[in-house]
């Protein structure tokens, strides 16, 4: 049964306030799954939880998963108050990565119970979004091996180079956080960590790989688009 998932553009907001409205959702989500598994013949479709996907772009922030290691942060607390960035620890898995303006941020809060009940799956599905997106501009997005994210000529030492960063949390197969998709993202902020933790490594964006400013509604409407179609989804603005 096709699934329909609640659609919201939420324009710039700060990321604490992003994150508290993400663990709301799922919060919600999981309370529902818990009544409703007390009654032995619950069924996983039959479970009135909702689909979510939260489009926002970001105030300059590092964000760092929970397994990650706080010395990829390259730059002191005075520095980042000068700068004027902000700075979380946070319960995504990966490593150390950059927020910012002009990076199209995804929030999918999905019951991969009602999709298909598997992270490596649910991953690679997220990195085919990016990638028939790129497809759209003429641009070739890939996978590396053991590094999830997208990825430019990952195969060529010297020359890969990440455009889209991507951590998740799931619990009880409800999922949080996402994607982060450098569209005109100023890349010079990354000069400031190891992003993702992978050293010797590049970043990228929409605007650097086509040479020109991409707009970021046009990028919306194509990651709309293709969500819908990997999924097999149906996309509902609230």
């Amino acid at each position: 049964m096709q699934q329909q998932v609640q659609f919201k553009d939420l324009g710039t907001r700060r990321y604490k306030e992003i994150w508290d409205f993400q663990e709301s959702l799922l919060k919600e989500n999981a309370d529902i799954k818990a009544v409703f598994r007390k009654a032995a013949d619950s069924n996983a479709e039959m479970i009135p939880t909702n689909h979510w996907l939260l489009f926002v772009e970001h105030p300059p922030v590092y964000t760092l998963g929970k397994s990650g290691k706080a010395a990829h942060l390259l730059i002191n607390e005075n520095e980042l108050n000068k700068k004027g960035i902000e700075y979380f620890h946070i319960n995504r898995g990966g490593d150390i990565t950059f927020h910012g303006p002009e990076q199209l941020v995804g929030y999918p809060i999905l019951d991969l119970e009602k999709f298909k009940p598997d992270l490596g799956w649910y991953l690679r599905s997220l990195e085919e979004v990016i990638i028939l997106t790129m497809a759209e501009y003429g641009l070739k997005g890939d996978r590396s091996p053991g590094e999830t994210g997208v990825w430019m000529d990952p195969h060529l030492p010297g020359r890969e180079r990440k455009i889209c960063a991507m951590g998740i949390k799931c619990s009880r197969w409800i999922t949080m956080h996402g994607f982060a998709f450098n569209v005109n993202t100023d890349l010079n902020y990354f000069h400031n960590i190891v992003p993702c933790g992978i050293e010797d490594k590049k970043v990228t964006s929409l605007e650097k790989e086509l040479g020109r400013t991409v707009l970021m509604e046009e990028v919306k409407y194509l990651l709309k688009k293709n969500f819908e179609k990997v999924f097999d989804c149906e996309l509902v603005a609230e």
